[in-house]
């Protein structure tokens, strides 16, 4: 595991994009997991800045998204389908055939999750998955548990969770209680795992996933037994390891 530590947000987004980009440069057809949220948001920055300059292309590129909430339309400014497109999708020029999210309205959601396992399976390998940390060491949706799925499921969002992500709403009670959500083992699959977190309020469980026991009940500390990750924090987030 190599964890670098950032003293300035833009030099870990500069970090952070260098990394997808050279990516997508070494291989134009390499396939991207891509995480939402508020940590990824500057290094999305940096990489549409990357693309406008006429450094990089994405047009081979194929991705597939974490997650997706039950029950809000794909147009609503709070989906993840709303947010890939303002922050990154309609700034670069990736093939929309390419772009995989899984859809939280769909009528039958267990199949659903089956489709989007399909996609993934015949995509072989992710080569890069991109990581945020949530507040209770969740990755993508998958909440802390006795067990957890490894494939895209549905899951049921912890209060804690919710309460997190209210602040993209008006208010907790629109804050959906289900997701779609990639699975752990999917997850673990991937080539190389670029995991980025940010904050003092993140000082604890960045400590508790990076050096702490490997169990379900913290789902980040399994990226302890993957071979290659990248770890991106601030100084913040990164003062106790």
């Amino acid at each position: 595991m190599n964890i670098l530590k950032f003293e300035s947000q833009q030099k870990l987004n500069e970090a952070g994009a260098g990394i997808l980009a050279g990516l997508v440069q070494t291989n134009p057809r390499v396939v991207l997991g891509l995480a939402t949220g508020g940590t990824p948001v500057g290094i999305y920055e940096e990489l549409v800045d990357t693309h406008r300059k006429g450094m990089v292309s994405f047009k081979s590129i194929t991705t597939f998204n974490l997650d997706e909430y039950v029950g809000i339309s794909t147009d609503h400014p709070e989906s993840y389908h709303a947010y890939m497109n303002h922050h990154l999708f309609s700034h670069i020029d990736a093939n929309p055939a390419r772009i995989h999210i899984p859809d939280g309205n769909a009528a039958d959601l267990k199949q659903e999750c089956e489709r989007y396992n399909a996609l993934l399976d015949d995509a072989k390998q992710i080569d890069l998955q991109l990581l945020g940390l949530g507040h209770n060491g969740h990755i993508g949706f998958n909440e802390p548990d006795h067990a957890l799925m490894s494939g895209t499921h549905v899951v049921k969002l912890k209060e804690e969770t919710r309460s997190a992500n209210a602040r993209f709403f008006n208010h907790i009670d629109e804050v959906p209680t289900h997701a779609l959500t990639m699975g752990v083992g999917t997850i673990l699959k991937a080539k190389m795992i670029l995991l980025v977190v940010r904050g003092a309020d993140k000082a604890e469980i960045v400590h508790q996933a990076l050096t702490g026991p490997i169990t379900t009940e913290c789902p980040a500390s399994l990226l302890q037994t993957h071979p290659h990750v990248v770890v991106l924090l601030d100084s913040e987030s990164g003062r106790l390891v």
